[in-house]
């Protein structure tokens, strides 16, 4: 019997599909484009266990309300040819299908016994941190990590994974070593380089985090859409912070938006750096129009919370009808969804849409009362700290353009323990203490801001063109 890269014994018809299998796991893991090559021999391969499970796999990450009716014919076929193949394959069939149907808690407890009984199948454990991440439970990112550690610990990618669990766990001194770890076995470890971004970004280690990105950039090749657009959106909030605002914008327009416009993260990460962008005070100009154009096919998706809401803040944000259609869905999504999520939806997706749509329509009050109550939860709902610190700065912003601005003056102080220099962040306190009759802490914060500004007024040390 053949195997896959890590070891694996696989069931295969020869060396193509041995390849195309090994495309899957290691383009999973390392975030390359050739995890799909696959699908283009997926549907004449029905008897081959694997190639169907992953195909399955691969519009399962679609992310979309549209990827389980991709995956269903591949799910079928999986089942039906495991039956025939390895133990392995059979879980994994099996872990496919309890995914496809939405039953998560079994699909992780799938994982989980994969783990136990298949140490190196670490496309396995992708998928379970994968579905944990999307339901907030990092601690289990972790835990499933460290299960498989003693028998693959040679393998760069498990230290990513268990790097990028560590700092969603904020234990951020165990999150750069594995980081660093990963990085020692193989340089180009993209999902290791991502996970030491956050623990700098998390330190207020902003301009550490801008050299470190600008001096591994050269090895994000062959990346698929996702890995690399939201490499260069962490590097793009270096930027905002260091005040290099036109560079930050011209990240937006040449590395974050426009390699996959139609997919979901790349989505989402448009959204989230054009939203920050203008929080920060830059003008955007009509770049919302286009985005909202494609993001217009997603007034009724709601596969994943999280997705959802930055979904309705683009199309809210550039005063789209689907934004209405968007919040009917969400609103309706809480009383249908599965057990497992039911409760996510209704306490905490419901209350957020509802204040991200009137933070757009300029309701500042209803959006702090809104959205503000569900900050803490929002973990709930999936994405990184990173990813959901948004959320905060719409509170925060809200508060701002309601003068209220004891509750911001509260925030500001507390964000700044994380972003000491931050120019925008720093203007904004200038902006709060000179409202609030305190002219020298003003002055203090407003030289912060100018302080960082000049530190890197001729700092192009990575232009993006």
């Amino acid at each position: 019997m053949d195997e896959d890269f890590l070891g694996n014994p696989i069931t295969t018809d020869g060396a193509h599909s041995a390849g195309l299998i090994d495309d899957f796991v290691g383009g999973l893991l390392a975030y390359e484009t050739r995890a799909v090559n696959l699908l283009a021999v997926a549907d004449e391969a029905a008897d081959l266990p694997l190639v169907q499970t992953y195909a399955g796999m691969l519009w399962m990450f679609l992310e979309s309300t549209d990827g389980p009716g991709r995956a269903a014919p591949y799910v079928a076929r999986a089942l039906t040819a495991a039956r025939h193949g390895t133990r392995r394959e059979q879980l994994n069939a099996a872990m496919l299908e309890a995914w496809w149907r939405d039953d998560i808690p079994a699909a992780l407890a799938l994982g989980d016994r994969i783990a136990e009984e298949f140490p190196r199948d670490l496309a396995a454990v992708k998928v379970h941190q994968y579905l944990n991440f999307n339901r907030g439970q990092s601690p289990d990112m972790v835990r499933i990590a460290l299960k498989v550690l003693p028998r693959a610990g040679d393998v760069a990618y498990l230290h990513g994974m268990l790097a990028f669990g560590y700092e969603q766990c904020h234990l951020l001194d165990e999150a750069e070593a594995a980081a660093r770890r990963a990085i020692t076995l193989k340089r180009k470890e993209p999902w290791a380089h991502h996970a030491l971004a956050h623990v700098m970004l998390t330190r207020g280690e902003i301009d550490q985090g801008a050299a470190f990105l600008r001096g591994v950039h050269d090895s994000w090749t062959d990346l698929n859409s996702f890995m690399s657009t939201h490499l260069w959106w962490h590097y793009a909030l270096f930027l905002l912070s260091q005040g290099r605002a036109a560079e930050a914008l011209a990240t937006y327009d040449a590395r974050v938006w426009g390699v996959d416009k139609g997919y979901s993260q790349d989505q989402a990460g448009a959204v989230q750096l054009l939203s920050r962008l203008e929080l920060a005070g830059v003008e955007v100009g009509d770049r919302w129009a286009d985005l909202a154009g494609h993001l217009a096919a997603r007034a009724t998706d709601t596969a994943q919370p999280f997705l959802a809401l930055l979904y309705l803040m683009g199309l809210a944000r550039a005063g789209r009808a689907e934004a209405g259609t968007l919040l009917d869905a969400i609103q309706a999504q809480a009383g249908k969804a599965p057990e497992h999520s039911r409760e996510t939806w209704a306490d905490v997706a419901v209350p957020a849409a509802e204040g991200l749509v009137a933070y757009h329509r300029g309701d500042w009050r209803t959006a702090v009362r809104r959205l503000g109550p569900v900050l803490p939860r929002l973990v709930e709902i999936g994405g990184s700290h990173a990813q959901r610190d948004l959320f905060e700065q719409v509170v925060l912003d809200a508060y701002l353009k309601d003068r209220r601005w004891a509750p911001a003056q509260q925030m500001l102080e507390l964000r700044r323990a994380h972003d000491p220099g931050g120019v925008p962040l720093n203007r904004a306190l200038a902006q709060v203490y000179d409202a609030l009759g305190l002219p020298s802490l003003a002055r203090q914060a407003a030289a912060r801001a100018q302080a960082t500004a000049e530190a890197h007024r001729h700092d192009t040390s990575l232009l993006v063109n």
